[in-house]
């Protein structure tokens, strides 16, 4: 996230209600970036957010759309393959602080959670996760009638030493996402869920930094037959199209994305980006030619009106964004994270902005 440093001269930080938590709302700009760099050298923080203070910043505004305080959101909220995720005990606390009706019936072998909406009674979603679905899921195996699951040095794993802990976690989150999807926020998966070694509380292990490439963890199942071969990790078209130096290498990447079966929204957005690098060629091209037959002052408005119309763009795309989001507070949360309004903010924070809001609502493709 891109920051903006605040001068010197500042009012005297807002104290927090007696017995209240802190939370960014009770911050400026500037203090917030100070406390997040002063929390970031504890080496009490998950690993994710040590020495990372734009990152503790990140996961707090995280945490304040989601109500939380910031403690809450440090232990609760964890950043797995660029993903935010929550822990099952955080979810089930979301849903019933929403009013929805949680019953969880928890045994060695299985767990039933029953969801029963409050603005639906009648509305009852049931999930139930036995051993039988953790073993179909390749989280373990059986052995009489026992989770068997370990690590490369044939160390037991959590599916192994806590079945029922971890089934209810899975049904939980399962049960969450189906009835009141809504009260996530876009963390719509617990750690485990998307590769994380956990412990028997589903928090992790081991978390990927944010300035060095994720560390990959590997669980060996023991079972009586051979191990499927491992998948091939899934090629990222979007990332590639970025990087790309000209339309038509776009275009190639989409014929390639087609032709493995990526979905029409994905095929869209490598559209929307050779599209655009299209334009800023011949935008490109259009502005030298113009230059040769323009005078000074006239080059000089045609670079303004360029630059209003990016912004203009840019300010269009991010309201679209956070109305996709559900994020109807867009200006105040601008203004608290850069210190300005939108208005007053160039193309490129406007894109910034944007693209958290895309990765914090999780849009997974």
């Amino acid at each position: 996230m891109t920051v903006q440093t605040l001068p010197a001269t500042r009012t005297a930080p807002t104290p927090a209600p007696y017995g209240g938590a802190l939370s960014l709302s009770q911050m400026s700009p500037y203090e917030a970036w100070q406390f997040c760099e002063s929390l970031a050298n504890t080496p009490l923080l998950p690993d994710a957010y040590r020495k990372q203070p734009a990152s503790v910043l990140w996961a707090m505004e995280y945490g304040r759309a989601l109500g939380l305080d910031v403690v809450t959101t440090i232990t609760t909220i964890h950043v797995i393959k660029g993903k935010p995720t929550q822990s099952a005990d955080l979810m089930l606390g979301r849903a019933r602080s929403a009013g929805h009706r949680v019953r969880i019936k928890s045994e060695r072998t299985r767990c039933e959670v029953r969801i029963q909406r409050a603005d639906d009674p009648d509305d009852e979603s049931v999930v139930e996760w036995t051993l039988d679905d953790a073993v179909t899921a390749g989280l373990c195996t059986l052995r009489d009638g026992r989770p068997y699951s370990r690590d490369d040095k044939n160390r037991p794993q959590p599916w192994e030493r806590f079945p029922r802990a971890m089934l209810r976690a899975r049904a939980i989150a399962e049960a969450v996402r189906i009835a009141c999807p809504e009260v996530l926020h876009g963390a719509i998966y617990t750690p485990e869920e998307l590769g994380a070694v956990v412990d028997q509380e589903g928090n992790p292990v081991i978390v990927e930094r944010a300035d060095a490439p994720p560390v990959q963890q590997t669980a060996t199942v023991v079972q009586s037959t051979p191990n499927p071969p491992p998948q091939a990790e899934r090629r990222d078209y979007l990332a590639e199209a970025q990087a790309a130096e000209d339309a038509a290498t776009v275009r190639a990447l989409w014929q390639e994305a087609k032709a493995a079966g990526a979905p029409t929204e994905y095929l869209d957005q490598l559209t929307a980006i050779g599209r655009a690098m299209a334009e800023e060629r011949a935008a490109e091209e259009q502005q030298a030619d113009a230059e040769q037959r323009e005078t000074p002052a006239e080059q000089e408005a045609a670079v303004i009106a360029e630059v209003e119309r990016a912004r203009a763009e840019a300010e269009e795309r991010l309201r679209l964004a956070a109305s996709r989001a559900n994020l109807p507070e867009l200006d105040d949360a601008f203004r608290r994270a850069f210190g300005k309004t939108i208005a007053e903010a160039p193309a490129v924070t406007l894109d910034a902005f944007r693209q958290q809001i895309e990765a914090a609502a999780g849009g997974a493709q």
